[in-house]
């Protein structure tokens, strides 16, 4: 048994001692992917998504991590850019969240926190998804405005 399978998370909503962030819970298994712990890490303020009418490569709904590492590929982008340069507690493995990362997140803690939040899914080559933290509505929005991020890292359940 590995080190990583002997890890016991907190409660959800809870800081994650060591992780670098609070525990948001368990993202569940999609496709081929694995089952992972989702640790939300802080807020860091207010970014583009990035070029406007451009089409990137980031279009997975659901995986987060693949997104960011094909948008910090592909040229600017200022929201990805800052989620991949955030550590915390020696981690240095955050990304921008998909879409579905996000949902499962306030699924899990319900924030009510009543921002909107980008996420790394494209919709198209004007517009992004992001989340409103207050009643969980998903939306589409021009990929030169601001909104908030939150970077996320994943532990997977061995």
């Amino acid at each position: 048994m590995n080190a990583q399978a002997q890890i016991t998370p907190p409660a959800i909503g809870e800081v994650w001692t060591g992780q670098g962030g609070i525990y948001a819970g368990i993202m569940p298994a999609r496709g081929d992917a694995k089952p992972y712990h989702l640790i939300l890490g802080e807020e860091l303020g207010r970014f583009e998504w990035g070029p406007y009418d451009d089409e990137s490569p980031a279009t997975s709904l659901i995986d987060g991590q693949a997104n960011t590492m094909a948008l910090l590929e592909h040229g600017d982008y200022p929201a990805a850019k800052a989620a991949a340069a955030y550590a915390s507690d020696g981690h240095n493995d955050f990304y921008l969240p998909a879409i579905a990362e996000l949902y499962e997140i306030w699924l899990n803690l319900g924030y009510r926190d009543g921002y909107w939040l980008w996420s790394s899914s494209q919709r198209s080559a004007i517009n992004a998804f992001h989340m409103h933290f207050d009643d969980g509505n998903q939306d589409l929005y021009g990929k030169d405005g601001e909104l908030r991020v939150r970077p996320v890292r994943r532990l997977f359940i061995q």
